[in-house]
């Protein structure tokens, strides 16, 4: 369990550590435990619309440019009452680059988890999302994540050249071969030459159209 330093007086949370205040943590990095949902989104709707939406049979998700949810992170207690509305959260896709610096790539996974872990302790039901940038996060990003359970990915703007979806792949089987999810949601294209395998094998693969294919028509 966390244990925060609230001694001094006027002291302020800068780092959002009552995020995490009932945490507990996995790894050698300590990222927050999240717990297994097994529930499949039937629907999605992105932070930015959902703030305003009224239909709240859907899920949140964060697939778009971190600008749209870093106050989210910057103010979360304003935004607790929207998100409980939904029928759950698909975790924040803090962006992780390869060409980022590894620090800069872990403290955007923990972020997302710490955010997690606290939504969860409001209530709210999440589904871990899988996020990683170059080799060395791809099995990082693993701790704390639920095993056998549902998990999310997002694959739009992943795989236009042949290193990003190398890339891609190589992180997707560490995933797999580690949380041995049920069922793993896709946000964007999932191809068979990246996804037949583990449908194969009995994980359940549902794709959403990322919301730029649905507004320009390329949406199944």
């Amino acid at each position: 369990m966390a244990k925060l330093n609230c001694r001094r007086k006027g002291c302020r949370d800068v780092w959002n550590a009552f995020l995490v205040a009932a945490a507990h943590f996995a790894g050698f990095l300590e990222f927050p435990l999240i717990h297994p949902t097994h529930e499949v989104p039937n629907r999605l709707v992105p932070f930015s619309k959902a703030v305003n939406c009224e239909d709240r049979d859907q899920w949140v998700h964060f697939y778009e440019d971190d600008f749209h949810f870093e106050r989210l992170w910057d103010d979360p207690a304003r935004w607790l009452d929207t998100l409980r509305g939904f029928r759950g959260v698909i975790l924040p896709d803090f962006s992780l680059y390869r060409d980022m610096p590894l620090i800069v790539q872990l403290y955007n996974i923990y972020r997302s988890r710490a955010i997690g872990c606290w939504l969860q302790t409001n209530g709210v039901k999440v589904i871990c999302n899988l996020r990683w940038g170059d080799r060395r996060t791809q099995r990082l990003c693993c701790d704390g994540a639920p095993k056998c359970c549902v998990i999310a990915v997002g694959t739009h703007g992943s795989l236009k050249d042949r290193d990003d979806r190398r890339c891609f792949a190589e992180g997707l089987a560490t995933i797999v071969a580690h949380l041995q999810p049920t069922a793993i949601v896709v946000y964007g294209d999932a191809p068979d030459r990246i996804f037949r395998e583990y449908r194969e094998n009995g994980i359940e693969v549902v794709p959403f159209a990322s919301d730029v294919d649905r507004a320009h028509g390329r949406a199944e």
